[in-house]
């Protein structure tokens, strides 16, 4: 947002700067992000910095909630004996020879599905944690920068970078096109071979990955190959982001979001359509670093998006908000009106209800700055 924008949105508030400079603005950042930053930010975010087994909590009417922390400790531990084994000789999943051939029936991880909001982030950076490794030993990040690493340093060398690793954490893993999903299963083949373990989470199945996308059905045989690397491990319940908390707040006025904006030291104001332009120019690998040092985001005159294209990279920010605990206000429509009808019953609803859980667990984290 130029000066004069921001002039602008404090004239029709009705307001004098109440901070000593105007908020910031998505719109004017413009980061580039460095190969060896994406690398070195392969770490569980802040928001799940602190996760561990021990401060997931089932719920009582979910068994599957308290047989994954049980599968996911098996599977840390036998990955911590693998350290024990001493003489250089790493070893892999569940006791195996790091360098030892498996057999192509052994899968080499561990895959977490289930509905948006039971946990399954929390479980997956829980077994980053627990796994004795070094952080630059271990890695964990989206299946977005997963895909974006690999652009930014290449196929072969991302294979050399991955390959020494113990553990390769990916979350939402998700294949939304041909490209995507013959570049994956040939990079987790070749960590597999060079003993990697795998553990993911995702909202399907690892042998529906891509279905309502594009022609799965074409690129069966990848996807399968994809499948025979992970066990699946289903997780059931309800959103916790929800359970039992009250209803997020309605949107507020302008006036409020603009005022909270100045009140606000380190918070950004943009007018929703604006950003949503402003991320077509922006690749959502660097998505992470346009909301770098960012306190809250305050935006107005939220609408719902205009087409999927738009839509899905909505869903990366608002990913990445939620991952380094950014609390979102807003005017405008709620954030459950976002997605038309047709973008909910698509093959991509999945991630629009999370989207939408995860912004309203934002919303609700703003209501504190109103009045502030």
């Amino acid at each position: 947002m130029s000066s004069s924008t921001e002039a602008a949105a404090t004239r029709r508030a009705g307001l004098a700067p109440i901070a000593d400079a105007a908020p910031l603005s998505l719109c004017a950042r413009e980061p580039h992000v460095p190969a060896e930053r994406l690398v070195a930010e392969m770490v569980p975010p802040p928001r799940f910095s602190s996760a561990r087994f021990d401060t997931y909590i089932p719920d009582p009417n979910q068994p599957s909630q308290t047989t994954a922390v049980q599968v996911l400790g098996s599977f840390a531990a036998g990955l911590g004996g693998a350290h024990a084994s001493g003489a250089g000789k790493r070893r892999g999943l569940f006791g195996l020879g790091r360098k030892t051939a498996v057999a192509p029936s052994a899968p080499r991880g561990v895959y977490l599905d289930g509905g948006y909001g039971v946990g399954k982030t929390h479980l997956l950076a829980s077994l980053w944690h627990a796994t004795p490794a070094a952080p630059e030993q271990k890695a964990f990040g989206t299946f977005v920068e997963l895909t974006n690493l690999v652009g930014a340093l290449g196929f072969q060398q991302t294979v050399k970078t991955l390959s020494d690793h113990w553990l390769l954490c990916i979350d939402e893993f998700e294949l939304d096109d041909p490209g995507d999903t013959v570049l994956v299963s040939t990079l987790l083949g070749k960590l597999v071979d060079a003993g990697v373990a795998l553990a993911a989470t995702s909202n399907t199945l690892p042998g529906k990955l891509g279905e309502g996308r594009f022609a799965a059905a074409d690129f069966l045989r990848e996807i399968q190959g994809l499948s025979a690397h992970f066990r699946p491990l289903r997780i059931d319940g309800e959103d916790y982001r929800h359970r039992g908390l009250p209803d997020a707040p309605p949107p507020y006025s302008e006036e409020q979001v603009t005022k909270a904006a100045y009140a606000t030291e380190g918070a950004s104001l943009d007018d929703f359509p604006q950003l949503l332009e402003h991320l077509a120019r922006v690749h959502p690998s660097r998505y992470g670093a346009l909301t770098d040092r960012l306190e809250a985001v305050c935006l107005t005159d939220v609408s719902a998006v205009p087409d999927q294209s738009t839509a899905l990279r909505l869903v990366v920010l608002a990913d990445r908000l939620y991952d380094r605990e950014i609390p979102v206000l807003a005017s405008g429509e709620p954030f459950d009106q976002l997605f038309s009808e047709e973008m909910l019953n698509g093959g991509y609803r999945k991630k629009y209800f999370r989207a939408i859980s995860r912004l309203t667990a934002l919303a609700r984290d703003a209501k504190s700055l109103v009045g502030s």
